[in-house]
């Protein structure tokens, strides 16, 4: 019989699973979502939107500053919304077996509200119609500002509030099963249900954008933490 090869005892190959990298991944893009959302925030503490405002003044906006006003319309979201797409499909993985089917429906709730809202920013579109409104000819600025008013419309509309609904009800259910899945801490679960749960002040008069606001901060230590949960199931997944 052939004999099997040796391995000495200080040299065994570390065997990586299958959701290794994923998880890995995963983790880096926690740590960049936690990097950008207080960098969002305080942009929009530091210089608020002309929310309400018509789309001659976010012309003016975009053409005294265009990052400003490209951050002003969400693009920070945008970011932090594709990073979150390893980061959902790591929750999933991770937490499939103590709930595959409201994992499986929290991941399609959030998926379908990302799509909605980069179908609905208009950030970098704003910026290309501000940059001909600068050099346009009168008649040429009417039309524009129509355009940029059908665009404010679409961000501040239906595909808008879908995407929000649906991302803060997806984040509440993936964090009660999170709650009890023993995967990820319970410090973990609580602060992505709070973080969610307190998204929709949003929609309380008055304080609503403050709450929203609030909300961010309770998600950007979730993404700290939950960015060391992933590397830890890295490595506990490396035998």
């Amino acid at each position: 019989m052939e004999n099997a090869p040796q391995v000495g005892a200080g040299s065994r190959p570390r065997l990586e699973s299958e959701w290794t990298s994923l998880y890995r991944v995963a983790g880096i893009a926690a740590a960049v979502a936690a990097l950008l959302t207080p960098i969002t925030i305080g942009v929009f503490i530091a210089w608020p939107p002309p929310y309400g405002g018509s789309a001659d003044e976010w012309f003016r906006l975009y053409q005294d500053n265009p990052l400003l006003g490209l951050m002003s319309l969400d693009l920070g979201f945008v970011v932090i919304n594709v990073v979150m797409i390893p980061i959902v499909l790591g929750l999933y993985v991770a937490l499939r077996r103590r709930s595959p089917s409201w994992m499986l429906f929290a991941a399609g709730l959030f998926f379908v509200g990302v799509a909605g809202f980069f179908a609905s920013n208009p950030s970098i579109e704003m910026l290309s119609l501000s940059d001909k409104a600068r050099i346009a000819g009168e008649s040429q600025q009417v039309a524009l500002a129509g355009a940029g008013e059908a665009l404010l419309a679409t961000f501040e509309g239906t595909a808008f509030h879908v995407n929000y609904i649906l991302g803060q009800t997806a984040g509440i259910l993936i964090g009660l099963v999170m709650f009890r899945a023993g995967v990820f801490s319970k410090a973990t679960a609580r602060l992505m249900i709070a973080g969610n749960a307190l998204g929709f002040g949003l929609y309380v008069p008055v304080v609503g954008l403050p709450l929203s606001a609030f909300s961010g901060v309770v998600l950007w230590v979730w993404f700290l933490v939950v960015s060391r949960g992933f590397f830890r199931l890295a490595r506990s997944q490396t035998i």
